[in-house]
């Protein structure tokens, strides 16, 4: 496994001589989600480069951004393990150098709902994908169904900007009571984490009764909040919302397909999870 800091060692690297490149992004602390891309990404492409890099300017709160779980050590074992071919482990100085001012815009869709509650974040999301697409130059790219909106925004970015890579999301992968894996779980209390199953629970229950022929999203909503408020107080939920698939915009009506996205704060770790509203799953 060749371990790469600097640009100039990428493009150096002879391993990129070979066709069919995945890139599967990171911002590290590895679980079962990540690996599930990395595994996706080795099935699809000769190559598959992780890489690794908790990106500053994506985060709108710098507590949160110190506090972000790492553990280097642990993850690069994990990577060999999975005989991931490269990790890309870039520093701040070498993705964000001196004058370094120009930013993507992500547009519309980077303004609604985690647009709203993370000012910027989309920003800096755009922006990294962008140079790290630029850097790397891969065939496909692997990203998470849990940060839906993210992928969405990625996706557009690669239409927008004509860049030749294949944005493949793939789906939530879950602990076995439902709790999508996120980096941040490690982060709750054992209380906190009791409750949050309440987060998949809630979004089920309201697949159910969409799948029952319930449209109307003030319904559905209603569903998820009364479920999380058997435990959550009002003021940890951030947002329920239904949204259509391709553009985020809020509905009135549920159609199939539409996403319900969950965000939900406890204490200092903020946790979001979403499912496709449709009749063919239960997500």
């Amino acid at each position: 496994m060749d371990i790469v800091t600097t640009i100039k060692g990428i493009w150096q690297d002879p391993i990129f001589k070979e066709s069919s490149v995945g890139l599967v992004p990171t911002m590290g602390a590895i679980h079962e989600g990540h690996l599930a891309l990395i595994r996706k990404a080795k099935s699809d492409n000769k190559i598959v480069v992780v890489s690794i890099f908790v990106n500053p300017s994506q985060f709108d709160d710098s507590n949160d951004l110190i506090n972000y779980p790492r553990d280097l050590d642990s993850d690069l074992a994990v990577l060999k393990k999975e005989n991931v071919d490269l990790v890309y482990l870039p520093s701040v100085d070498e993705l964000y150098p001196s004058g370094f001012d120009t930013w993507v815009d992500p547009g519309a869709l980077g303004t609604k709902l985690e647009g709203i509650a993370r000012p910027g974040h989309f920003r800096g999301v755009a922006t990294i994908i962008t140079k790290l697409f630029n850097v790397i130059q891969p065939d496909r790219a692997y990203f998470g169904q849990k940060d839906g909106q993210q992928v969405a925004v990625i996706r557009n970015l690669a239409i927008d900007f004509n860049i030749p890579v294949e944005i493949i999301a793939v789906g939530t992968v879950r602990e076995s009571d439902g709790l999508a894996y996120s980096s941040r779980n490690i982060q709750l209390t054992s209380q906190d984490r009791a409750s949050a199953v309440l987060i998949y629970e809630g979004m089920s229950r309201a697949l159910r009764l969409f799948k029952a022929g319930e449209r109307s999203v003030k319904t559905l909503i209603a569903c998820v909040s009364e479920t999380l408020l058997e435990e959550l107080k009002e003021e940890q939920i951030e947002y329920v919302a239904i949204v259509d698939f391709n553009t985020f915009d809020q509905l009135d009506y549920a159609k199939d397909p539409s996403l319900i996205l969950v965000a939900v704060r406890f204490g200092d770790t903020r946790l979001i999870d979403n499912l496709s509203l449709s009749q063919s799953t239960l997500g």
